[in-house]
């Protein structure tokens, strides 16, 4: 690449550049470091699309990196062939700033390479983008969306026609075609016949799939209408689906009122992201002023769900990721295995940083359980392959980051709408037996033993953050662990190169895609992984502790984090 100030000075200078991106420019004229960050790099493209902070630069999230982006994809769709070319892309958007601006930019690169261009008319989900793929049969999918980010980010995801995030194989050939636009400006856009309108069918669709997910109607009729559920979409585009789904239960939702509204800013909360509890604190503040049983919150594409239930004392506690996960398993194969609806060739997809919770549950329902990387495209993968081969009948996915599917009807990715829909049923089925969703919480790690699982982030900074996270993951391969404090370590999985070695040296292979990252296997089940995040500049640290309880679980997690952060430095 080009010397980072003479593209700083070629974008500065290019008549294409607009009035916005100008000024943006002009103000950082002598900022060395700025100029450096924005134009030393190019956005990355990877398998999970782009996601960046919002700017003008190479470097950024802006409508001349969406546009080469589209660019890259419109050569891919057009190498297809005209029947694909017709098909045509979908695309949605989330409220963000810029995301219908970057929404609508890449329909029209799309329209003026010929291609069908559907574009939704407001904000919609993750999950309805992936739904409308297969049910208007497009080639592919675009949804402009940072997730859960900082509100200074947007990003840009791509699905495959399965409705799934694009496979790698297929990411590699539109990353080929991106990498050879080295003009950023010569990518040009029109509004055309070719930009259609997603039919007002498609959600009606969505809405009437989710419906045959239910699996306690019984329990939902006797209490559901009694039940009382505080949502939160967090200015996100949750607001509508999952209230819509709640209300074709017939269950009386709540919405936080200062978070309904389409906030660019979420102003209300340091960061979107429903995993941290502060991101639910007005619904559960609302949840206690009207006595409620429940609080949810999606993130602002509405793909990951966050829940709050009460205790034993009648406090509202967030549930983590892995928490949520458990229960929502321990649900869907309690009531399969009660209406004798559980398939003899049922299975079970996680990550294999998500708690090891998981593979207890199913082992004691004789279900299969299946570990895949970090990523929900994983997932899908799995989905499309079982659906190919007939091997395997998918019940659920997911993921400790608030990530769930059930089913196949409706999204390929992750969906709080469905997760809403089981979640506030499951309350409904746990209420009708005459018991909490905690204490039923209480009784799976009574039954199965006590497993706490938490994730430590560190942030790194500046141009090559990316760079110096893999460097310290690659670091720790060849760097010889026998235990961690009270643990000793049974074996690593360097799953970049797909092996797990055990502590007597010898070595086996791991059938699972290769990803950047290190997983130290402790006695008694517990472990330790160590990853740098895909889509934001941090190394992220899982740790899972099995132990006789919570009390205990929390002194082992101390004591391991303490020899492991030392074993990194």
């Amino acid at each position: 690449m080009m010397d980072y100030k003479s593209v700083y000075r070629s974008w500065i200078s290019d008549p294409a550049l607009n009035a916005e991106g100008k000024a943006e420019l002009t103000a950082i004229a002598g900022d060395e470091k700025a100029i450096e960050y924005r134009f030393g790099a190019e956005l990355e493209f990877g398998t999970a699309g782009m996601r960046g902070i919002i700017g003008y630069g190479t470097n950024m999230m802006n409508v001349y990196t969406v546009r080469r982006a589209t660019q890259g994809l419109a050569e891919y769709v057009k190498s297809l062939g005209a029947a694909a070319m017709k098909r045509g892309v979908v695309i949605s958007y989330d409220t963000r700033r810029k995301s219908d601006e970057f929404a609508r930019a890449s329909a029209e690169v799309l329209a003026a390479n010929g291609i069908v261009a559907y574009l939704f008319d407001d904000v919609h989900p993750v999950p309805m983008l992936s739904y409308a793929v297969r049910k208007l049969k497009t080639v592919a999918g675009i949804m402009i969306t940072a997730s859960h980010n900082p509100k200074e980010y947007n990003g840009y995801k791509v699905y495959g026609e399965d409705g799934a995030q694009m496979s790698p194989e297929a990411t590699q050939v539109v990353v080929g075609y991106i990498e050879k636009i080295k003009d950023y400006f010569s990518v040009k856009g029109v509004y055309n016949k070719l930009i259609k309108k997603v039919p007002s069918g498609v959600d009606k669709s969505y809405y009437k799939k989710l419906t045959k997910l239910t699996l306690s109607p019984e329990a939902v009729k006797k209490v559901g209408k009694d039940l009382k559920l505080v949502y939160t979409p967090v200015h996100g585009s949750g607001y509508i689906p999952v209230t819509t789904i709640l209300k074709k239960m017939k269950i009386n939702v709540t919405v936080v009122p200062e978070q309904v509204r389409k906030d660019p800013e979420f102003s209300t909360v340091e960061v979107p992201n429903p995993e941290f509890k502060e991101t639910l604190s007005m619904g559960i503040r609302l949840a206690q002023k009207i006595d409620a049983d429940v609080v949810f919150g999606t993130d602002p594409d509405s793909d990951r769900l966050g829940v709050a239930i009460k205790d034993d004392k009648g406090e509202f506690v967030a549930l983590s990721g892995n928490q949520v996960g458990i229960l929502l398993l321990d649900y869907i194969l309690t009531r399969l295995k009660e209406d004798n609806k559980l398939p003899a060739n049922g299975v079970v997809v996680k990550s294999f940083v998500t708690t090891g919770m998981a593979k207890a549950i199913c082992d004691g329902f004789g279900v299969e359980i299946v570990d895949v990387p970090v990523g929900f495209k994983f997932i899908g993968e799995k989905i499309k392959e079982y659906e190919a081969d007939k091997s395997h009948t998918f019940l659920f996915g997911f993921e400790e980051s608030c990530g769930y599917l059930r089913g196949t009807e409706g999204s390929r990715d992750k969906d709080a709408v469905v997760a809403s829909l089981l979640c506030a049923e499951m309350v409904c089925y746990y209420t009708y037996k005459k018991q909490s969703v905690y204490a039923r919480l209480m009784d799976i790690y009574a039954h199965y033993g006590y497993v706490l699982d938490k994730n430590i982030s560190i942030k790194f900074d500046g141009l090559n953050a990316m760079k110096e996270m893999n460097a310290l993951v690659d670091s720790l391969k060849t760097k010889k662990a026998e235990k961690f404090d009270i643990y000793n370590v049974v074996a690593v999985r360097d799953y970049s190169a797909s092996v797990r070695r055990l502590a007597d040296g010898t070595e086996e292979t791991l059938n699972i895609p290769k990803t950047n990252a290190v997983y130290y296997e402790l006695e008694n089940g517990s472990f330790i992984c160590v990853r740098p995040s895909g889509t934001e500049p941090k190394l992220k640290i899982y740790y899972s502790v099995r132990a006789k309880d919570e009390a205990s679980a929390e002194k082992a997690f101390e004591k391991m984090r303490s020899a492991f952060e030392a074993f990194i430095k």
